[in-house]
């Protein structure tokens, strides 16, 4: 079943460009590990805070995502840049009209 990770994160003042530049960087790890959309959004009104919508082909997909080194290393070189400020919402997709 098809996975969401829709979430937020909170990153130090003047910092979200840099954190934005981490995220966006091309993989093709990520589509081999199972992902089938990871978007990086900003909002204006929002300056301390990055979006990020994921979706994996499963739960499982994503947590094993998390062992590539290539994962890892974004992560490590992200978290200096973050307030420690997350949120958002981890669901099982049930239906697209968008897709079969």
């Amino acid at each position: 079943m098809t996975f969401a990770n829709v979430g937020t994160l909170g990153v130090k003042p003047g910092a979200r460009d840099q954190v934005v530049a981490i995220l966006t960087r091309a993989s093709t790890e990520l589509a081999d590990a199972g992902c089938l959309l990871y978007e990086v959004g900003i909002n204006d009104d929002s300056p301390d805070t990055v979006f990020v919508v994921e979706l994996w082909e499963s739960a499982e997909a994503h947590q094993a995502s998390l062992q590539l080194e290539s994962v890892r290393a974004a992560i490590a070189e992200a978290m200096p840049l973050l307030s420690g400020e997350m949120g958002g919402w981890r669901f099982d997709v049930v239906g697209s009209p968008l897709r079969g």
